[in-house]
């Protein structure tokens, strides 16, 4: 998913602690793919209820939310709308993509190969629209809150970023660059020791920070010209970019010839959709401008109901995250002065 640019992008480590009491946009639906696909049995199975519900994200965003919480975040998500017609192929593909994942992950099982299936049911997670309004539920009983974006909620969130609503977006994905974020925040959710794919071999996951204006200044580019090379190197609407051109090449090749116009003149664009409809896109996204942010006390008794009582959630290990979830609201986040 997303574009990818990382080897152009300069990215700084850095620490949840170093992001108290800044307002963060959490791109749902990446976050949401994360949960589902780190939180799972040894077996490559998601987490389940007793009625066969999976819950892994509910684990996710229940657990993790109440952690930046702890460290003064004061966090949001936006859900994705309607995506544009253009991305309708790539969702296609990515369907077709995770059915076959499933088959070979079901085999994978059968034969008790749990690295195998471990190594498919990532790839054959699919988030649907009952996982998103129980997470809406969830949010709104831990009073945090969060918006229905009209189109892509990567684009949605940058917008707000850019408004001054959110200091950053936190998204794996390097398009919230695209979109304009002026800071994005990677690994937010996912920090610790994970597991490398294929490997016996675990490595410690830090957040990283990329500031739009560092990239942009470094490169020796500008916005619409970043948006550019993701066009050629591959996005959401051009998938898999233009063959045998990498970042680096489209970096040069934008940084010669300037505009999409003259970029253009030399490739050859095997998409149904032009070129100058996508860039127009990434540049003036549809996004909702009227909204409301409030942040407001977590309500026990209703989480509890929720993944307990709903999804048969250990009440002991639900318990003590509520309380500190409380406490982080008693506290509440003071301002930064480098935030004025």
């Amino acid at each position: 998913m997303g574009v990818d640019i990382s080897e152009l992008m300069e990215a700084e480590e850095s620490s949840l602690d170093s992001f108290k009491g800044r307002t963060i946009a959490l791109d749902a639906l990446n976050m949401l793919y994360q949960f589902l696909s780190i939180i799972r049995q040894p077996t490559g199975e998601p987490l389940k209820d007793s009625k066969g519900r999976t819950t892994s994200h509910l684990s996710g965003l229940f657990y993790r939310t109440t952690k930046l919480a702890e460290h003064g975040i004061k966090p949001f998500y936006v859900f994705d709308g309607k995506p544009p017609e253009f991305k309708e192929s790539v969702n296609k593909e990515r369907r077709k993509r995770r059915t076959e994942a499933k088959k070979k992950y079901e085999k994978a099982a059968k034969r008790g190969d749990t690295e195998e299936a471990n190594k498919y049911a990532k790839q054959a997670v699919s988030v649907q629209d009952e996982m998103i309004q129980q997470s809406k539920d969830l949010l709104d009983a831990m009073g945090v809150p969060w918006i229905q974006a009209p189109s892509e909620g990567e684009a949605q969130a940058a917008f707000m970023s850019k408004r001054g609503d959110a200091w950053a977006v936190g998204s794996q994905d390097f398009d919230s660059l695209l979109f304009g974020a002026p800071v994005l925040l990677r690994n937010i959710t996912i920090t610790g020791k994970r597991k490398l794919p294929g490997k016996k071999k675990y490595v410690e996951v830090k957040p990283e920070k990329i500031e739009l204006e560092k990239v942009l200044n470094g490169l020796g580019i500008n916005r619409e010209q970043l948006i550019i090379i993701g066009i050629i190197v591959g996005t959401d609407y051009t998938p898999g970019g233009i063959k045998g051109i990498g970042p680096k090449t489209a970096l040069k090749t934008v940084k010669k010839k300037g505009d999409l116009s003259s970029v253009m003149d030399d490739i050859e664009w095997p998409f149904d959709e032009g070129p100058e409809d996508v860039l127009n896109f990434f540049m003036n996204p549809p996004t909702l401008k009227d909204y409301e942010l409030e942040w407001s006390a977590p309500n026990g008794e209703k989480i509890k109901e929720f993944l307990c009582e709903e999804h048969d959630f250990s009440e002991d290990r639900v318990k003590k995250p509520i309380e500190r979830l409380k406490e982080s609201k008693d506290s509440g986040t003071q301002s930064r002065l480098d935030s004025f």
